[in-house]
This record gives structure tokens, sequence and C-alpha cells, in this order.
């Protein structure tokens, strides 16, 4: 009974494998009749796939959810402790109730963001730590919620920021980098930038740079003429400016084997205000006298950033910020590209930093490694067939299963980030699986003097079962990815989403592709190919060789040409003119053999 059982089950299968594939022969038959009806799918299909390339939002990564979040907080330049502590501290108010709901299972918070050599304290920063996946909205939910409820703060500016998988720092996924003129320059294209983003912004939030006019410093301005007439140099000035008010090193001694450095630095307590300027002096190099400092220059209190960043060697500000929720990266970018473009003069410099960078120089080498990939599997398919027409018929089937891979993306709402870009590469050696198995069988049948319509439908009915469950099980490894949840269920979906795109449409597109092919390419055999190159080689010999041996027998001087012999195997003979040990061939026989 049990394998009776097993024997019912095996005909059932086996049945419905048969009406597939009855039903899958009867349209091919159909398709094969109307050949010019293929090659317009062929190419609709094309041109299908490069609108789908146009419509399909790209950017480095997917937005994972990594369990974690950051919010970073920044007040007014010259903030003091005090002052963030008490907006630190009704942020941390304000987040309790996500404690208290299990969302968050820990808050910390902290002021100042960062310790460095200044006495800055007008940042902070709150880590949140998630509960597991199942047990919470997603993080991109949450994030959301708090940037509401801190969105009324009118003394700070706080944003949630999620530390994504590429990336050694905690960064905002939008950094835009401006350069190319002085720092002046550089902030009248920085405050045009901001306010056509102002303007019409649909797609950037929380956005910041890191040149801000707010750090309080004082100009030093030299009255050249005065400084002129009592003969005191712009290098004096410097260096009396730099030892009073900072410190220089003149000298070392050495003591006890030690070396020590000797420096020299005006006493810190005559240099609280600007007015203790009038206090300095210096000396005159035509009368020897101290001249009041006081007097040959001017103090102008100004406005200016704290550092002064450089990139790529060139003055630069960077902009940086959040995409807006079903913005991807590539979207923002070419929108800002295109605000400098319309807006900025020619001279600005653009440049990208952190993931922004990283984004660029992986759309750059997707198309390197794509044809590079191409270039390989063709290489070994022609070794496996003899061939080179061939394996032209499968790799037809990558920009086939292409256009499936674009069209599961776009229907499943997906990007094209590195993760579809390695699926991508993937799909050259799946689409080409089914085209090695027909065109393969259908070259033995053919060298056997079947022909050519009825080997591909004999290959097609006999590889349809073997390519089907090859397909059911590719698409089948495909759903575990697409079904997972958690930690980097993002990343893991839009690889299986490529995957099983790819097998539900990669069994048509081998025939599809051969008929967009001539006829008279598509029916040859392998002998019959090489043959047919080996043809056009003797003929395009010949044609170059019957002006060179003109000239020989003008001239009496041997042409440097080679002739190819064929024979009925089709293989070759090649015998070059200049060697004397071999007769000179009939030029009219050789080419009738060769068309022939």
């Amino acid at each position: 009974p049990e394998d009776a059982g097993k024997a019912r089950l095996a005909h059932a299968v086996d049945g419905v494998f048969d009406r597939i594939r009855n039903g899958y022969l009867w349209l091919l038959g159909g398709a094969l009749a109307h050949r010019w009806v293929i090659g317009l799918v062929f190419f609709g299909i094309l041109g299908g796939s490069y609108w789908l390339l146009q419509k399909i939002p790209d950017e480095y990564a997917p937005k994972e959810d990594r369990g974690a979040f950051f919010v970073l907080v920044n007040g007014p330049e010259g903030a003091s402790y005090a002052y963030m502590k008490e907006y630190m501290d009704e942020i941390e108010r304000r987040l309790m109730p996500l404690v208290e709901s299990g969302e968050i299972t820990r808050l910390l918070v902290r002021a100042p963001r960062t310790f460095s050599n200044f006495a800055i304290f007008n940042s902070g920063i709150v880590i949140n730590v998630l509960e597991d996946w199942d047990k919470r909205r997603p993080a991109s939910e949450i994030m959301q919620d708090i940037r509401k409820r801190l969105s009324d703060l009118s003394g700070v500016r706080a944003f949630p920021v999620m530390r994504q998988g590429f990336g050694k720092r905690i960064q905002k996924p939008v950094q835009f980098v401006i350069g190319g003129g002085t720092y002046a320059e550089l902030t009248e294209w920085r405050d045009v930038l901001l306010a056509e983003i102002e303007k019409s912004n649909p797609v950037l939030n929380g956005i910041v740079w890191d040149y801000k006019e707010t750090k309080r410093q004082l100009q030093v301005m030299i009255d050249y003429d005065r400084a002129a007439d009592v003969v005191v140099t712009v290098g004096d000035i410097g260096l009396s400016l730099e030892t009073m008010l900072g410190s220089r090193r003149v000298t070392t001694y050495i003591e006890e084997g030690e070396e020590y450095d000797v420096i020299l630095e005006g006493e810190r307590g005559d240099q609280r205000t600007p007015d203790d300027l009038s206090n300095l002096y210096v000396r005159s190099q035509r009368s020897g006298q101290l001249i009041p400092l006081a007097n040959l220059v001017q103090i102008e209190e100004v406005a200016d950033s704290i550092k002064l960043n450089r990139y790529n060697r060139v003055r630069a500000i960077t902009i940086e910020a959040n995409l807006a929720d079903g913005l991807a990266l590539g979207d923002a970018l070419a929108y800002l590209e295109g605000l400098v473009r319309e807006h900025l003069p020619g001279k600005v410099i653009i440049d990208y930093k952190g993931q922004s960078q990283d984004y660029k120089a992986s759309a750059e080498s997707i198309v390197f490694v794509l044809m590079l990939g191409g270039v390989v599997v063709f290489l070994v398919l022609a070794a496996q067939f003899e061939s080179w027409v061939h394996p032209l018929v499968i790799m037809l089937t990558v920009p086939l299963a292409m256009a499936g891979a674009l069209l599961g993306l776009h229907l499943g709402g997906y990007t094209l980030n590195i993760y579809s870009q390695i699926g991508l590469i993937m799909l050259v050696g799946l689409s080409a699986k089914n085209g090695i198995l027909i065109v393969e069988f259908a070259n033995q049948l053919r060298d056997a003097g079947q022909e050519f319509h009825a080997a591909l439908l004999e290959a097609t009915r006999v590889r349809f079962r073997p390519i089907v469950m090859t397909g059911i099980t590719t698409a089948s490894g495909s759903l575990p990815l697409l079904l997972s949840s958690g930690a980097g269920a993002e990343t893991r979906a839009v690889i299986g989403t490529v995957i099983l795109s790819v097998a539900l449409t990669s069994f048509g597109n081998q025939v599809e592709a051969s008929e967009t092919l001539p006829e008279e390419i598509r029916s040859m055999t392998n002998k019959q190919t090489r043959r047919a190159f080996l043809k056009m080689a003797a003929l395009s010999t010949v044609s170059l060789g019957l002006p060179g041996l003109a000239g020989a027998q003008a001239n009496k001087k041997p042409p440097n040409v080679v002739i190819i012999f064929l024979d009925d195997s089709g293989w070759a003979d090649f015998r070059p003119f200049a060697r004397p040990d071999y007769p000179t061939p009939n030029v009219a026989r050789l080419a009738r053999e060769g068309c022939r």
C-alpha cells in the first residue's frame, strides 16, 4: 500500500508536468511560427528594462533596523554646560514613556557629545537600545515618533540617526561637499544652497553644516602705511603678537643630560580684553625705539568658524542631512547636484563623504563588474561549445533576466543598492544555466541531422523537467531570504527578490533570445560555425592578398599574405606566400573553394 501510494503520487506529479510541458510546447510552436513577434517582444523587454532602471531609486545600502539608534543634539554656539543639561534632562523626560512601554530597553544621555581640546559644551547624544525585533514597532516608526516628540524644542536641534552596516562612525547618509573658493565665497554659496533647499525641500531633514560663523574672534588689521613710516615690518608685528598673546619656542638648553625648550609668552593676566593690546610694543628697525602696537593695527570683532575645513586639499564646506521616509540616497544627491548646477557658479567643486561617497564609488564600479562577469561567462561558454554563436545566444538571455530582476525590485518597492547589485551579478550565471541545458542538447540533435526548429522543440521538451526542477529549487532557496525577519532582514529581502524574479522569468528567455538572431546563424552546428568563420577569414585574406599579388608580379617582391585552405572537415591549412617550399596557389580556385 505504501508503494502504491508513492506510485500514485509520482503519476500525479508526472501528469502535472506533462500538462505544463504540453502547454508550453504549444506556446513555443506558435512563437517559432511568428519570429518577428518574438523579436519585437525581445526589444520591447529591453526598452522596459531601461524604463525600470530609470524608475527604481538607487542608494548605497538599504535602511536597516539595527536594534539601536542615536539622537544627536546640537545647541547654539557658545552654550554652557548648564544650558545643555537643562535641555538634555527635558529630552530624557520626553523619551521615558518609550522606556516604560518596553520598546526602549536602555536610554543613555550624555553631554557634551564628544571630548576635545576645545571647551565646547553645545552638543549632546542620546543612545537608544531597542527591544527585540518581534516585540516592538519597526525602528523607523520609533525614530519618527521621537522626531515628533522633540520637534518643538526651540533652544536645541535634535534628530535621530541610525548607524548603518557600512561606515566607521555615526553619520548621516547625505554628506554633500562644496569647495573651490575662499571661505567667504563658500559661505555665500552655502547660504544660497540652503535658501533653495528651504524653498523646495521635499526630501531632506536635520540639515547641518560644518562651517558655522558663531565663534567670536578678533581680527587684527595692520596699517601698512604707518608701519612703513616707522620701519616696522609685518613679520615683526606677527612675532610680537605670537609671543605676547600665544607662545613661541626660541631655543633649547641642556641640563643634567636632559634637553628643555625655552618658550616665550606674555603674562596671561595682561591679555584679558582687546584694550590690553595698547600695552604691547614693537621695536622700530630705523630708530630702535619701541612703538605702541595700538598705533599700527586696528582690532575688529568678527564671527568665524571654530575650524577651517579642507577636503582633498581644497577649502570646503560639508552639508549633512537625513533622508525623509521613502527617499533614496541617489535621488537626494541628484536633487542637491541640480541645485548647484542651477544656482551656483561653474567653479564650484562637488564632492562627497561617508555613505554618499561609497554610493558614488559603487555606482561606477558595478558596470565594470557586470561587464567583466559577462565576458568571463562568455569565454567559458565559448570554450565549452567551441563556438562563438551559441554562447552569444545564451548571453542574450542576460538582459532578459535582468528585466525580471528589475521588475521584481520595482514591484517590491526595493532600491538598486549594493545588495541588489550582487544579485544582478548572480543572474549572469543563473540565466545562462537554462541556455546551456537547451543549446547543448539541441547541438547534439543538429549534429545528428535534425532541422533547427525540430531540434529546438525536442531539446526544449526533453530538458523541460530538469529546468523546471532547478528553477523551483532556486526559487525555494530564495523564500527564506524573503520571509525572514529580525536583524538584517532588509538586506536579505533584496537579494531574495532578485533571485526569485530571475528564477521565475529565465526559462522562456533562451528560446526567445535564439529567435532574435538570423536564421543562417541560429541554425549552424558547431562544425558549420567553425567553417563559416574560417571561410570569412579566408575570403578576407584573399581580398587583401589580390592587390599584394599584383604588386609582387610587377615588382618581383613576395607579398606579405597568408592564405587559409579549407577542407571538407572544417579545418584549415595556413600557407604564407613568402615560403619558397610552398607552391604558389591558384587564387581563383582558392576563392571558389572558400565560398563553397
